[in-house]
């Protein structure tokens, strides 16, 4: 079929779209073609498949996957990793707002925590245009009620504040003490006010270095100091901090839990293999050894024997570039 647009086509990104429409219901073949490549090379490929064939790649992959229950999570990986990232983290978003559990809220923190403002402007967006609703909202709305959304909402108002904010180590400095203190409340609880406070008026990287100073001027983490709290509060605001400051043990943690999980977890798999490659899959993989003292990819060869399509789409992750 000839190209139906003007995208300019080299012999290379025609075969590979050739393999696609041939093969697309062998998933080990799309796995072969699509889960080491670059974003870049996703965006050509999508680019000429739509030239070639006159539909959406990531449309026609939803309609396998819809189509091949039994394959399904291997299919389900390539459809969100096909998507531009604005795309997924709606599609992620809208399902963990309507599942609405203390574990889905994870899925919401990569998001706000991982993306610079004008990215996650660019997801609300597209959340909005897929749910016609604002993703801000539907997160203060999630049931039952949990102190998690009250941590993102401030994240949210620190997006929308500051885009190219200059970082200061005075303002770290301060924030680092009053970070203390919210600790020290007289009923032993934590000072939730003054972290809502803190999120909502400092950029990411703003925060990243008063949750440093912190370190530097106490000995330890802030995650350390919070292991004698107990309650719904720290334990979302251990997750945030966690994701922001040390992203590679947040998800080598994250993918090791998901590997060793009694229930399927193919879902939450998936969806932070994705992560760790944006973020860097190289740094999170060895967190993963010197953690766990076994590689990632014999973790998965070990773990994943029930789906070899799936297995194998994993480990084309683990070493796919962002």
């Amino acid at each position: 079929m000839a190209p139906s647009s003007s995208v300019t086509v080299d012999r290379y990104d025609e075969r590979v779209c050739r393999e696609i429409f041939m093969n697309q219901n062998q998933p080990n073949h799309l796995v072969l073609v699509l889960a080491r490549q670059s974003s870049d090379e996703r965006r050509q490929t999508k680019e000429v498949y739509r030239a070639m064939y006159g539909e959406e790649l990531v449309e026609h992959l939803l309609r396998i996957k819809e189509a091949n229950p039994e394959s399904e999570p291997v299919y389900f990986g390539l459809w969100l990793w096909m998507m531009e990232p604005p795309e997924r983290d709606a599609v992620v978003a809208k399902d963990a707002i309507e599942r609405g559990s203390a574990n889905d809220y994870k899925t919401i923190v990569e998001i706000y925590v991982r993306r610079k403002s004008s990215h996650l402007f660019a997801s609300k967006q597209a959340y909005f245009a897929k749910c016609r609703s604002h993703m801000d909202k539907d997160i203060l709305s999630v049931e039952p009620e949990h102190p998690g959304p009250k941590i993102l909402a401030a994240l949210s108002t620190s997006h929308r504040s500051h885009h190219d904010e200059v970082i200061s180590q005075h303002i770290a400095n301060c924030d680092a003490k009053r970070l203390n203190e919210a600790l020290k409340k007289s009923d032993g609880g934590m000072d939730e006010s003054s972290i809502i406070e803190i999120f909502s008026k400092r950029s990411i990287p703003q925060l990243r270095l008063a949750f440093s100073c912190y370190r530097h001027i106490y000995g330890n983490d802030y995650i350390e100091a919070l292991e004698n709290k107990s309650g719904d509060f720290e334990d979302s605001l251990r997750v945030v901090i966690q994701c922001m400051c040390a992203p590679y043990k947040y998800y080598s943690e994250m993918i090791y839990m998901s590997l060793v999980a009694e229930v399927d977890k193919k879902v939450v798999l998936t969806r932070v293999m994705i992560g760790s490659v944006e973020v860097g899959m190289n740094k999170v993989k060895e967190t993963f050894q010197m953690r766990y003292k076994v590689k990632l990819e014999d973790a998965i060869v070990e773990r994943v024997h029930d789906d070899d399509n799936y297995r194998d789409f994993l480990l084309a992750l683990s070493n796919a570039s962002g």
